[in-house]
């Protein structure tokens, strides 16, 4: 198998890439970026320096990734979804600094959802498609709306549950 960058793909040479990686067209990795095995980076997206993707993670087309941004093993990143980093944004700040947001291991994050930076995704939660994450989420949460609010949870294998430690009726783990 082996790690797969496409022709058109701007991978810098100090980003680091793990076995089995796949990065397709017109996505770009930045210098000091950290990508793990198994990963799947697809068309359009956009991997800033400093970031940090375990393994098995799967990014969608035109998702951003910025500077401050770690994201654990097995997670899902929705087409056109973004983070930010920056609480107080201006065009010109030469005070500005990163405020870093943890998304952790087997989270899913919706299509053009916004996560602002600041905030932890626990573990298996999942963020609804369009969703503006202002707050953290518990671990197997299901939340939604802008700005998201829990509606309920998830199992791991992404189907809702009664709760946070229930047995799934789907996957009866």
């Amino acid at each position: 198998m082996g790690t797969f960058i496409h022709a058109t793909a701007d991978v810098s040479p100090q980003a680091d890439i793990g076995e089995n990686t796949k990065i397709w067209n017109l996505a770009q990795v930045r210098e000091g970026a950290t990508i793990g095995a198994n990963c799947i980076v697809s068309k359009n997206v956009y991997i800033d320096t400093g970031v940090i993707i375990g393994d098995n993670v799967k990014v969608q087309n035109n998702v951003n990734v910025y500077n401050g941004v770690t994201v654990e093993d097995d997670v899902f990143l929705g087409p056109s979804m973004t983070f930010t980093n920056d609480m107080f944004p201006r065009a010109t700040n030469a005070n500005w600094r990163i405020t870093g947001t943890l998304v952790k291991k087997g989270a899913s994050v919706g299509a053009n959802a916004t996560i602002v930076c600041g905030v932890t995704i626990g573990a298996y939660a999942m963020v609804g498609a369009g969703s503006v994450v202002t707050k953290d989420v518990p671990s197997h949460a299901l939340v939604v709306g802008n700005p998201a609010r829990q509606i309920g949870y998830v199992c791991r294998c992404g189907m809702r549950a009664a709760g946070p430690m229930t047995v799934c009726e789907a996957c009866e783990s």
